[in-house]
């Protein structure tokens, strides 16, 4: 059963939806309104900006679902339901979600580095590229979830996705952190096939007209690379969540608050990634536990394997990739 179906909560799906907009608006409009290079300081402040905005939002949730819970007439017909209890589970599934999402985006930030450095996108330029990147990329993933929240009620499509989890954190383990090769790149063939490229960069332009032709800057390619990525990478995100909660609500809001601050989560990060050179490593073993959940965990613990464990799981898995990636590579700078 569905505690948020879309029917009953399609206003609150609007209001968020606006919410994200006047909050992208804001972004772009006044806060990086004039292009700039976003320094260290800058990207960790709007990162812990993010993150509150979304620890605040799932307090808000908790109190609005123990609310309905309470009094919605369809949850009260529900034999031994403690609106409570799943009010507390629901916020759960979210904060779960949430650093799922956060954690997968850690190799988005990885293709970053790979997209800019190869179509030398300059620093001051690369916010703008992101933000139309991120908003392109919540379209998609707005899809992608109402394509899940429809699919995903199928047990073969769940064991489908879940053994596709399981594959690709396998092939991520094997691949280690093997540096990504753009010049053979079938999206980058393909996009250079497609578009009258201009060569320069002129200010903060994708687009420039000369001699009554229109030519893409290498900033727009970028932007299509990596709009293109996200696709790949939202058929291993929006499964995984779903594999924590079979509600479309939690999946999309968690979805986007992760997405929202992966711009500032990058331009704090871009600098250090090579640090952590073990964090693929948990990153993989993330997309084989969900996978597991898909695929037998789920059903192996009554249809639904207990929240706090996935969250505890999941949290530890990419906590100790990041400390033996601190601890070893401090010790190669000593040696």
């Amino acid at each position: 059963m569905v505690l948020f179906p879309f029917s009953d909560y399609w206003w609150f799906y609007l209001a968020f939806t606006v919410f994200i907009f006047l909050i992208l608006a804001l972004d772009l409009g006044v806060f990086h309104r004039k292009a700039h290079e976003v320094k260290f300081k800058e990207a960790s402040i709007w990162t812990c900006v993010w993150i509150a905005l979304a620890f605040l939002f799932n307090y808000l949730f908790y109190l609005y679902a123990r609310y309905q819970f309470s009094v919605g007439e369809r949850y009260l017909s529900i034999p031994d339901f403690d609106p409570s209890a799943q009010a507390k589970t629901s916020a759960l599934e979210f904060l779960t979600g949430f650093v799922i999402e956060k954690s997968l985006a850690i190799d988005n930030i990885f293709v970053f580095v790979v997209v800019f450095s190869y179509f030398g996108i300059p620093k001051m330029y690369q916010h703008r590229v992101l933000f139309w990147g991120i908003l392109g990329a919540l379209a998609f993933r707005i899809m992608f979830i109402a394509l899940g929240s429809v699919l995903l009620q199928y047990k073969w499509v769940v064991i489908f996705f879940g053994v596709l989890l399981i594959i690709t954190g396998i092939n991520m383990f094997f691949a280690g952190t093997k540096q990504q090769d753009l010049e053979n790149n079938f999206i980058v063939k393909q996009l250079k096939k497609v578009f009258k490229i201009h060569p320069q960069i002129e200010g903060q332009n994708f687009f420039l007209k000369k001699n009554g032709a229109t030519y893409v800057t290498p900033l727009f390619l970028a932007l299509i690379f990596l709009e293109l990525s996200d696709i790949i990478f939202a058929v291993d995100s929006v499964p995984a969540i779903f594999a924590i909660t079979n509600e479309p609500l939690i999946v999309f809001t968690s979805n986007v608050f992760a997405i929202l601050g992966l711009r500032s989560m990058y331009f704090m990060l871009a600098d250090v990634l090579d640090k952590f050179i073990y964090i693929k490593y948990g990153l993989a073993s993330v997309l084989v536990f969900v996978g597991l959940k898909m695929v037998w965990l789920n059903e192996a613990f009554g249809g639904k394997f207990p929240i706090t464990w996935s969250l505890g799981i999941i949290a530890s898995l990419i906590g100790f990739s990041i400390l033996i990636s601190l601890v070893i590579g401090q010790k190669k700078i000593n040696v």
